[in-house]
């Protein structure tokens, strides 16, 4: 754990010295749970938003885009059941005060009998070398069978006794497995509570006519109640999808682990409208899809699995994640929903408007089901800058600290140094900025020595340098280096762009799905 722990300080501490995300109001010693977006992190995730968009929405016919507003009339969220049950189970330390995500306490708990499986994997591997079966060993060692069946047994239980809101049940299983708080190392808990996590607000020009609103929980209902007119103004036809991203708000009383857990964050969504009866198959395929999409990355085939939920929503005919290797171990990253026909029913009983949609080829009219796909931008954020983040031996004895990011996602595509300060090399290299920043976006530094630059732009992220010298007036080439391979090439200028297209395009990196 310690290990873990140290990782993820350092991913911290390289995002604020980096420039990829501050602590919001810092000079007012800041806001908890809200951060800000620095000059690289707004770039970085402004290019994973573009990633998801464009391959869910320009790669695909049948889905289309919209931008629905933050405040919504308050009776959408009636109808959605987020006035009743948005709600978090909590639990407080009676010790140290502090107070915690009663389901959270248990999944961590089971967590660390995940990572328990993980050290006998790794022993047996180490044992048996290349004859090793992984899959064999799992499914046959006592002990990785008896640390599974507790945990799938803890988290059953769980499942269940919060959908029966049996919070007493709750606080007895944290009992039972003797749980401490993580601060104080003390068992003594309260009584496990609900807490509505929606933040409200005022609507009007005077405190007593002003209407109660809520700052959106979800981006989706904003797709929901916008279904028909976006169904008849686009003449779509089902099955088809609407996506959206953006920002929504939630009054998270356990905050933490950086951007992974935030008070204001984003969401990518996609709610994709079927024929009733054949949710189950596209439920499938956008599983399959979506992870198809994460794995296009190049992040590690190991880094994801799914995990199907055993506690649905009241909506859901089936719920699975999309989780991730986070420095702090496997959590949600995406989730893929089977939603039924609950929200649309619902908003048309609560707005007295039909929502249905008439199939011309089945002479038919119905209420679709829905099937969606919700995935947090800053969460993804997250996954791609810790898992980029890397401490490398070098042969010369030396480290350096290098963020190895998708290349198509990258903030800077290229920098570009002129050798030294003078002999005209600076022009050519302002000269080349000029021509490549049409197409990316690229840097010019002149400052230090041309190795200290390499290193500041290996652990900024930037997936090529180039280095304008003597030379280059001579015969017009220059020297480019790969960050990943540290190789060097001199190449002419004017192959600069296509050498730099052939790693950036998003074409290059979504034709891997």
């Amino acid at each position: 754990m310690a290990n873990q722990e140290d990782q993820f300080k350092k991913v911290i501490s390289h995002a604020k010295e980096y420039g990829y995300v501050f602590q919001s109001s810092e000079i007012y010693d800041g806001l908890s749970a809200v951060y800000d977006y620095a000059q690289n992190g707004a770039q970085l995730k402004k290019n994973i938003r573009e990633y998801w968009w464009k391959a869910m929405v320009q790669m695909h016919e049948n889905i289309v885009g919209i931008d629905a507003s933050i405040f919504m009339h308050p009776t959408t969220w009636k109808a959605s059941g987020h006035v009743d049950a948005f709600n978090d189970p909590l639990i407080d330390n009676k010790d140290s005060k502090k107070r915690y995500r009663a389901d959270v306490l248990i999944e961590d708990y089971v967590g660390k009998l995940d990572t328990k499986i993980e050290k006998e994997v790794k022993k047996a591997a180490k044992r048996f070398g290349d004859s090793f079966d992984k899959e064999q060993f799992i499914a046959t060692n006592p002990r990785v069978l008896g640390y599974k069946e507790k945990g799938d047994a803890i988290l059953k239980r769980m499942g269940q006794s919060l959908e029966k809101e049996d919070l007493a049940d709750v606080k007895a299983l944290i009992e039972e497995l003797e749980i401490a708080c993580p601060l104080s190392g003390s068992k003594n808990w309260t009584d496990v509570k609900q807490f509505n996590l929606m933040f409200g607000t005022k609507l009007g020009a005077s405190a007593e006519s002003a209407m109660d609103l809520y700052l959106r929980p979800e981006t989706a209902q904003g797709i929901f109640v916008n279904f028909l007119n976006v169904q008849k103004t686009g003449r779509m036809k089902i099955p088809f999808g609407i996506a959206q991203t953006g920002k929504a708000f939630r009054n998270e009383i356990v905050a933490r682990q950086f951007i992974f857990r935030m008070r204001e964050f984003e969401q990518m969504e996609m709610q994709f409208f079927v024929k009733p009866g054949t949710q189950k198959e596209w439920y499938e395929q956008w599983k399959e899809t979506r992870l198809k999409w994460h794995l296009s990355l190049g992040m590690g085939e190991d880094n994801y699995r799914f995990h199907d939920h055993e506690k649905l929503a009241h909506y859901a005919d089936a719920a699975s994640d999309i989780e991730f290797r986070f420095p702090f171990g496997f959590k949600e990253l995406e989730g893929i929903h089977s939603r039924t026909d609950f929200d649309l029913k619902s908003h048309e009983e609560f707005s007295g408007k039909k929502l249905r949609y008439f199939d011309h080829e089945d002479n038919e009219s119905y209420i679709p089901y829905v099937v969606e796909t919700s995935i947090g931008l800053d969460r993804m954020f997250l996954a791609v800058f810790s898992n980029s983040l890397e401490e490398e031996a070098l042969e010369n004895n030396t480290t350096r600290t290098v963020l190895k990011l998708p290349a198509v996602l990258a903030p800077t595509k290229a920098a570009v140094f002129p050798l030294v300060k003078k002999d005209g090399l600076p022009e050519i290299a302002r000269e080349i900025i000029e021509d490549l920043k049409w197409d990316f976006d690229v840097l010019y530094d002149e400052k230090d020595a041309v190795g200290k630059r390499y290193r500041r732009q290996d652990a900024a992220g930037t997936p090529f340098c180039i280095t304008v010298d003597h030379d280059t007036k001579e015969d017009n080439t220059v020297t480019i280096r790969h960050r990943d391979t540290m190789e060097q090439k001199r190449v002419p200028i004017s192959e600069l762009k296509s050498i730099i297209a052939a790693e950036v395009s998003v074409k290059n990196w979504l034709q891997k799905m």
